[in-house]
């Protein structure tokens, strides 16, 4: 057999795949979905299941979500799911979208769309299309660009996806410059798509999106940044990456992953810190274990980001980056606020970003139990991440050099363990409280209460557990040095 007839039997028979997996899913749908679409063609209209609905159904992995549209307008569809369905709501009203529950499935039911935007806005400017076919043909990519019908079942698929879902390829209906022209974030799913679903992007796609880059900036951060998160928790981050950086993406929302493409002095060696990054992030995912961990994965393709703005080269040649991880964390903070993170998830990563270098240094046996009590402190709810930042952060091909860090955080690890069962490292606190102090020192609530609960709190770090007179005493000598008593 030749490799043409190979390639194409392949195809084949990927495609008989596809159509089982989605004659299953939409069985397991059905009684909802067709129910639905009997309801629709009794007041005169149509109802396709649709888009990534279609998608995930041939993949075999359609979950409880379901997207449809039909030709009724919103206040029409309003009419027929009354009554019938379990809940409604109407936040994508304006976009032509009323959201429903029946049977456990949430369905969303879109208008007909003739979506496209002013070139200018970042807004799409929505307007109701009249027929399936101009509704497919406005969607961002051919594997999104099916439907089946119910309660008929009728497949529609003009531009192909079929076949590029069984190539694993992510292609426009139209042409992408005209297809990203009407929403440049598109040019981010595509890349998404390669992180989520492992496809390759077309030849074409991909030049558009290296071409009209820049249009990306008439999106607004909030945008921007779901796309990004859902792209760093796909199944396959790095190579959603490579393509942000390949095609000039990357440099219009997070420039400081394309920093990290130093120049690299012949008379100066150190690593690709921007390979090493991808792998740190690689080797980030290995260690997850309950899917995935944007925090970790986040702090992982941050930690370096300080290095280019700290890169120093000393007298004998060798390469330092003195500090980076303070200036990392700093960076990382003013991106992810640029971006629109909530503020918790951005003062995780940050932490991350800020203590994972702390670790370096402990296999030369300079940590006494205080550093390790406040190694476990500053990590806090953050420790279990930052352990497995820190064991990726390990990417030295020298095999001796690797097995011993990895044995000096096993040491670590089971250290922080012993320490822990001794003492309940988790909620270390000071061994008088706000209440004990004020009587102790005869005063009221107030900054000097907290100045002497920290002062207990580094102490209680330093030297562990402290019995009542030993903190009173220590609590009356910091007092009289401070002067607050005589």
């Amino acid at each position: 057999m030749s490799e043409a007839a190979a390639s194409h039997a392949t195809d084949r028979r990927d495609l008989t795949a596809a159509q089982r997996n989605a004659v299953a899913e939409l069985l397991r749908v059905s009684p909802v979905a067709d129910e639905l679409g009997r309801r629709f063609a009794a007041a005169g209209h149509e109802l396709h299941l649709v888009g990534g609905s279609v998608r995930d159904a041939l993949l075999g992995r359609l979950g409880e979500d379901l997207d449809f549209c039909t030709d009724a307008h919103p206040d029409q569809t309003l009419d027929i799911v009354r009554g019938w369905a379990e809940a409604i709501w109407e936040t994508g009203r304006e976009f032509g979208t009323i959201g429903c529950q029946r049977g456990g499935l949430r369905l969303e039911i879109t208008t007909f769309r003739a979506e496209s935007y002013d070139q200018v806005s970042r807004n799409p400017v929505v307007a109701y299309g009249t027929s399936l076919a101009e509704d497919l043909r406005r969607r961002d990519f051919t594997v999104n660009a099916m439907a089946v019908s119910v309660p008929e079942h009728r497949f529609t698929d003009p531009y192909g996806g079929l076949a590029d879902l069984a190539a694993k390829i992510v292609r426009t209906p139209g042409t992408p410059a005209e297809s990203f022209g009407d929403d440049p974030l598109r040019m981010l799913r595509a890349a998404r798509f390669a992180a989520q679903l492992r496809f390759a992007v077309h030849p074409d796609v991909r030049a558009a999106m290296t071409r009209m880059a820049t249009d990306l900036d008439r999106i607004t951060a909030e945008r921007i940044r779901d796309e990004f998160t859902k792209l760093l928790c796909g199944a396959d981050p790095i190579a959603g990456l490579r393509l942000l950086v390949d095609t000039g993406l990357a440099e219009r929302f997070l420039p400081e992953l394309t920093g990290l493409k130093l120049e690299i002095d012949e008379h100066a060696q150190h690593k690709d810190v921007y390979e090493h990054t991808l792998t740190v992030v690689s080797n980030a995912v290995s260690y997850e274990e309950d899917g995935p961990d944007f925090v970790l994965r986040m702090a992982a393709l941050m930690h370096d980001v300080g290095k280019p703005a700290t890169k120093a080269i000393g007298p004998d040649g060798r390469v330092s980056f003195h500090h980076h991880e303070v200036v990392g964390a700093r960076l990382t903070k003013v991106r992810m606020k640029a971006l629109r993170y909530p503020k918790d998830v951005t003062a995780k990563v940050t932490t991350l970003v800020g203590l994972h270098l702390r670790f370096y240094g402990y296999g030369r046996g300079e940590w006494t139990d205080s550093a390790v009590r406040r190694y476990v402190t500053d990590a806090g709810d953050l420790l279990p991440r930052l352990h497995k930042l820190t064991r990726s952060d390990c990417t030295t091909r020298n095999r001796r050099k690797a097995a011993q860090l990895a044995a000096d955080y096993d040491a670590l690890e089971e250290r922080i363990a012993r320490i822990a069962a001794e003492e309940d490292l988790a909620r270390v606190r000071p061994d008088l409280d706000g209440n004990a102090i004020m009587e102790l020192l005869g005063v009221p609530p107030g900054p000097v209460v907290g100045r002497a609960w920290k002062h207990l709190k580094d102490l209680r770090l330093e030297r562990g557990p402290l019995d009542r007179d030993t903190a009173e005493a220590e609590l009356l000598r910091w007092a009289r040095d401070e002067g607050i008593v005589g």
